[in-house]
C-alpha cells in the first residue's frame, strides 16, 4: 500500500505530517511518488481561516471525483478540522464534516498518531520538533484551543533524546515547535532539578516555564549548529529568555513574534495580554541585547470594529517595528471562538482586501524589493 499525505497549515501541522508518514510506515505502507498514484491519501487539515477550510473541500472534491471514475483510493482527513469535531462533545460538528465530505473513509484524530514512532523526516538537515500541543490562551479570534485542546507540553527529557538522535542522524538545524513555546513546561508537575523560570505579568508570577533552559540545553548538543523556535506570544517573552538567546550564538536571529494589531483597543478585544507599547519595548528590549536580531510577525486586518483610525495605529507601528516579515491575513470569523459567540464581522471584505494589500506592501514587497526578506 502506497501513502501520500496534504498539507495545509503551520509549522506545527508540518511536524504532525511528519509523525503521520512513521505512523504510516510502521504499519507497512510506502510513500508514494506522487498523489496520483497513492492508495491512501492522507488530507492534514487547517482550520485557522475559511479559505483553509474551503481547499480541504476541493481537494476531497477532486479525489471523489477521481473515486467515481473507478480509482480504487482511501480518503483519511486529519488534523485540525478533526480535532475540533473530536473534541465537540454534542457529535454536531463531526456530523456536519461527515454531511459535507461523504466520501471521506475515514476521520483521524491525531493523538491517535502520537509519539510512538520516529517522524520521517523531509528534509536531511533541518528538523521540526514539537514539544507542547494545544493552547491556554483563548485569543478571541482564534480557533487553535478548540482544535487541538489545551497546551500540553512533552517531556523534557524526550525532547532532548529526539535532538540528539537527530544530530546523529546528521540533523544540523531544528525547530523548536508549539503554539506558544515561551510558556513550555508550566503544565509539567516534575521539575526537580530543572531551572524553573517565572513569566512576569503586570507585577505579578504568571506561569512558571522551563523553555529558556530547553533551548541552553538543545544549545549543548555539539552537532546541531542552528536552533530556531516558533511561535511565541509577546507577554510570555522573558528577560530570560531574551538572556538565553544573547548568550547562544546557536540559537537563530531571527524571532516570530506575532504581534495581530498595532491597536490597544483592538488587542484588548483580542484578549491579547499587551499594548501597542509593551510590545515595542519588548522588541527595543531583544535588540538592544541580541545584535542583528530582526523580527517577523502575524497581523489580522479588518478584525471585529476595526475602524480606519484603528488600522492606521497597525500601520504605524509596523514603520516604527520594521518587520522583516508580516504574515497578514484578513480576519475570518471562526466557529466556537470568542470573536464568533460576541463580535460581529462588520469589517467588508473589500474594505479587509485593501487593508491587507497596504500592509503586504508596505513591510513584504518592501523587503523583498530590498533583499532583506526573511
Amino acid at each position: 500500500m502506497k501513502y501520500w499525505i496534504v498539507t495545509f497549515g503551520c509549522a506545527a501541522n508540518e511536524a504532525d505530517s511528519e509523525r503521520i508518514a512513521g505512523f504510516y510506515e510502521s504499519r507497512g505502507h510506502t510513500k508514494a511518488k506522487s498523489l496520483r498514484t497513492a492508495d491512501d491519501v492522507i488530507i492534514n487539515t487547517c482550520m485557522i481561516r475559511q479559505k483553509a477550510e474551503d481547499r480541504v473541500y476541493g481537494l476531497v472534491h477532486n479525489l471523489t471525483l477521481a473515486k467515481k471514475k473507478g480509482k480504487k483510493i482511501k480518503i483519511i482527513v486529519t488534523g485540525c478540522m478533526v480535532g475540533m469535531a473530536a473534541r465537540e462533545k454534542t457529535g454536531k460538528m463531526l456530523g456536519l464534516l461527515k454531511k459535507k465530505m461523504p466520501s471521506v473513509d475515514e476521520f483521524l484524530p491525531i493523538e491517535e498518531v502520537g509519539f510512538d514512532h520516529a517522524p520521517i523526516r523531509i528534509n536531511a538537515t533541518h528538523a521540526w520538533v514539537p514539544i507542547t500541543n494545544g493552547c491556554n490562551n483563548f485569543c478571541t479570534f482564534c480557533v487553535v484551543p478548540f482544535t487541538r485542546g489545551r497546551e500540553v507540553s512533552r517531556p523534557f527529557e524526550d525532547i532532548l533524546s529526539e535532538c540528539h538522535a537527530l544530530a546523529k542522524q546528521g540533523n544540523t538545524h531544528v525547530t523548536l515547535v508549539g503554539q506558544n513555546v515561551n510558556s513550555y513546561g508550566a503544565d509539567l508537575k516534575n521539575t526537580q532539578n530543572r531551572k524553573v523560570t517565572f513569566v512576569m505579568h503586570l507585577g505579578r508570577k504568571r506561569i512558571p516555564t522551563l523553555f529558556p533552559e530547553l533551548l541552553e540545553e538543545v544549545c549543548k548538543i555539539e552537532k546541531i549548529k542552528l536552533v530556531d523556535f516558533i511561535s511565541s506570544n509577546p507577554w510570555d517573552f522573558s528577560d530570560e529568555l531574551i538572556e538565553v538567546i544573547a548568550q547562544n550564538p546557536k540559537i537563530s536571529r531571527h524571532i516570530h513574534l506575532p504581534v495581530q494589531s498595532g491597536d490597544d483597543e483592538v488587542l484588548r478585544r483580542m484578549n491579547r495580554w499587551y499594548t501597542r507599547e509593551d510590545y515595542v519595548l519588548l522588541v527595543g528590549k531583544i535588540r538592544d541585547r541580541i545584535p542583528g536580531a530582526t523580527i517577523s510577525t502575524d497581523i489580522i486586518v479588518g478584525f471585529c470594529g476595526e475602524t480606519e483610525e484603528q488600522f492606521a495605529n497597525t500601520i504605524d507601528l509596523a514603520r516604527r517595528v520594521g518587520f522583516t516579515k508580516a504574515y497578514v491575513a484578513m480576519y475570518s470569523d471562526r466557529p466556537e471562538t470568542s470573536a464568533h459567540k460576541v463580535y460581529k464581522d462588520d469589517v467588508p471584505h473589500k474594505e479587509k482586501k485593501r487593508r491587507w494589500k497596504i500592509l503586504e506592501e508596505l513591510i513584504n514587497k518592501t523587503n523583498l524589493k530590498a533583499g532583506t526578506y526573511q
